[in-house]
């Protein structure tokens, strides 16, 4: 087993970790929190689902930029939610109810969503894309729903011990994700500066700035709330557009490395804004 391939597992586990850590402190009234508020459940579903979407398919089609960037760009406006959203969320100084309903609920509308756009942006460039509804549903419940559920099951089961070891599960797994994310960038760095170049690095930024404003804005009057789905609008689940792109496009390698490259250039992007809303949250 290669070094690369390690770090692969360790990074799933991580992720896998961290979700059951979710569940292990999650509520009922987490999980249902936007289904009992229909006005920000629909503000969130257009931020996330139909703004960034939309912005993307202007973006590379009125723009010149390597064929890889345009594929990556279209697969993650399409691919919302990282799994690991809520701890974002909450070190940022968001609502972690909001975010864990925000994923949840994302998650499951992913399902059909996803299939049906694809298809439609195939339609749009006037080429054949497809990804069944089977092959997401199944990447969505193993990477997100399982585990989230394990951790809720565990939760009922075991109150007492749940609450003592969703702390040191959540270091553990966010020990692994660090480590396994500059293994990854550090094994990938030379495709990476490859990549740069031809505007590529400004509009990925463009793209994370978009996607922090709009749900900013779309987020209502609480700070908590902005901060919570401006992150949720920016950050797009890198697992799911990868197997959008593997579906679908023959030049997947160069596609993982766009990938890459949103994931570094979000992060940057991303910490001017949590560093405003904590100022902003300081200073009230």
């Amino acid at each position: 087993m290669g070094l690369q391939m390690i770090v692969g597992l360790a990074l799933k586990a991580s992720i896998m970790l961290t979700l059951i850590g979710f569940g292990l402190q999650a509520t009922r009234e987490d999980l249902l929190y936007l289904l009992q508020r229909p006005g920000v459940l629909v503000r969130s579903l257009v931020a996330m689902f139909a703004v960034m979407p939309v912005f993307a398919m202007l973006m590379t089609r009125f723009a010149s930029f390597d064929r890889a960037v345009i594929i990556a760009l279209i697969a993650l406006s399409i691919s919302p939610v990282p799994p690991v959203l809520p701890t974002k969320v909450t070190k940022s100084g968001g609502h972690p109810p909001y975010g864990l309903g925000l994923m949840v609920t994302a998650a499951s509308f992913s399902i059909v969503f996803i299939p049906l756009a694809v298809y439609l942006i195939g339609k749009y460039f006037n080429r054949p894309f497809a990804m069944g509804p089977g092959a997401v549903a199944e990447l969505v419940v193993i990477s997100i729903l399982v585990p989230l559920v394990a951790g809720i099951a565990f939760r009922r089961v075991a109150p007492t011990i749940a609450g003592r070891i969703a702390g040191p599960l959540a270091r553990i797994a966010g020990i692994v994700l660090l480590a396994g994310v500059l293994c990854i960038l550090a094994f990938s760095l030379p495709k990476i500066w490859a990549l740069i170049g031809d505007g590529t690095i400004v509009a990925i930024a463009a793209f994370v700035v978009v996607g922090l404003t709009v749900g900013h804005f779309f987020g209502g009057p609480g700070s908590e709330q902005r901060v919570t789905l401006a992150l949720s609008t920016s950050s797009r689940h890198p697992a799911l557009a990868l197997a959008i792109a593997g579906a679908n496009i023959p030049e997947e390698g160069r596609v993982i490395t766009a990938v890459l490259l949103y994931l570094v250039v979000s992060g940057l992007v991303t910490i001017p804004y949590v560093a405003w809303q904590r100022k902003k949250t300081t200073t009230s």
